[in-house]
């Protein structure tokens, strides 16, 4: 469903596994920090309202979203998690680098689950403009950190139950 058909942060919190046993990394873009840091907020709010420790939390930064994929492999490297939460923000612009920008992250993530056999979740924003990142990023839509946390708390659920 498209999202400005319903808000990213609505989900059922019964249907949520308890995260007090998972760790999860957060990759963040500083590129539109604006819209990423309120990402980033959500998402880490979500954990740890589904009982993620604080400490069982670490959140880096690099410069922007086409960086997303190999800080999310240099974090990975660095530790043990359940599942890496990556997000940024790439607003369209007069140019076609978003297409490049957006299918790079898209490709180097999903590489990056199956190779690693583990969750590297896709929080990136690719809005049209930079009204709906802000809509997106805890305005009128939701947030998407919160989907993506959710996404990581089910998928590290899911890889638990079947190994």
């Amino acid at each position: 469903m498209a999202s400005n058909l319903k808000s990213l942060s609505t989900y059922d919190a019964e249907k949520v596994p308890d995260a007090g046993h998972f760790s999860f990394g957060i990759v963040v873009s500083e590129y539109n920090n604006h819209i990423t840091f309120p990402l980033l907020e959500g998402a880490v709010a979500t954990l740890e309202q589904h009982g993620c420790k604080q400490e069982n939390i670490k959140i880096v930064f690099v410069p922007g979203a086409y960086e997303l994929p190999s800080g999310a492999q240099l974090l990975d490297d660095s530790d043990t998690f359940d599942g890496i939460l990556c997000l940024g923000c790439v607003i369209k612009g007069d140019t076609d680098h978003d297409i490049y920008i957006n299918t790079a992250v898209a490709q180097g993530l999903t590489q990056l689950s199956i190779a690693r056999k583990r969750p590297f979740l896709f929080g990136l924003l690719t809005p049209n403009t930079e009204q709906q990142a802000i809509d997106r990023a805890g305005g009128k839509h939701g947030n998407k950190g919160v989907e993506v946390a959710i996404a990581a708390i089910k998928m590290a659920d899911l890889a638990r139950q079947l190994s």
